[in-house]
């Protein structure tokens, strides 16, 4: 695992009822990091579980926003925190359990030899356990579109579990990736490809939430392939 100094970024909306667990099982299976909670003001309380936490740990910070402006917007702010902080390596991922911290290790020792690390469902020895079908086709089509229209060289192009190496981010301007839902996430990858940078895909289970209310539906869908038409008329490396 890379010596450099890690941040574990999770970007959170009404999530109360798995951050507690999610903080512990991250220090557990990286007990170097640190974790940097993105809160949209979080009517449920989690941004004040956070700052109450964080008084007895130190590795815990809460970075508190006015309301809810979606995952890209959050996950941004973590990146640039990540850039602010110095760290060496950050980690993004979702905060409902979907991404089993299980798999943080690898991902993380898996950007000594790549710029990015992606928890890949779609690579040999990738899974999603119990997702409907339409989620399942959505999911596809959105990756293939990704792959088509783009040109990444990656297999999971939609999935918010990734290591960046800090140093791969400084080379793109962030304040370029415009999407602010979850298309951010293609967005990305294509400012990051058009950089010369390497990407590795890591084997992971992709599990529904534990608890809580899913903020996947039509219009992500929708903004999704906008942004994917959007840069693909920018031009592709």
């Amino acid at each position: 695992m890379p010596a450099s100094r890690i941040l574990v970024a999770l970007a959170t909306y009404n999530e109360i009822e798995n951050v507690p667990a999610l903080v512990d099982a991250i220090f557990q299976a990286l007990p170097t990091a640190d974790i940097l909670v993105i809160d949209d003001n979080s009517p449920d309380g989690t941004g004040q579980w956070c700052d109450e936490r964080a008084t007895s740990e130190p590795r815990l910070a809460c970075l508190h926003r006015p309301g809810k402006q979606g995952l890209g917007s959050a996950t941004m702010a973590g990146l640039r925190w990540s850039l602010d902080k110095a760290y060496g390596v950050v980690v993004t991922m979702d905060a409902d359990w979907s991404h089993d911290p299980r798999h943080l290790p690898e991902l993380v020792h898996a950007v000594e030899a790549a710029d990015v690390a992606i928890g890949s469902r779609y690579c040999d020895g990738g899974q999603i356990d119990v997702w409907p079908l339409h989620r399942r086709v959505m999911s596809r089509t959105i990756n293939c579109l990704s792959r088509l229209l783009l040109r990444l060289p990656v297999g999971d192009t939609s999935g918010a579990f990734r290591a960046y190496r800090v140093a791969a981010l400084q080379i793109i301007e962030l304040s370029n990736v415009q999407a602010a839902g979850s298309s951010y996430l293609a967005e990305i990858l294509w400012h990051l490809h058009r950089s010369g940078a390497t990407f590795h895909e890591v084997p992971i289970t992709f599990r529904e939430r534990r608890a809580g209310k899913s903020k996947v539906n039509l219009h992500e869908a929708v903004a999704k392939i906008s942004t994917l038409i959007r840069l693909a008329k920018t031009g592709n490396p």
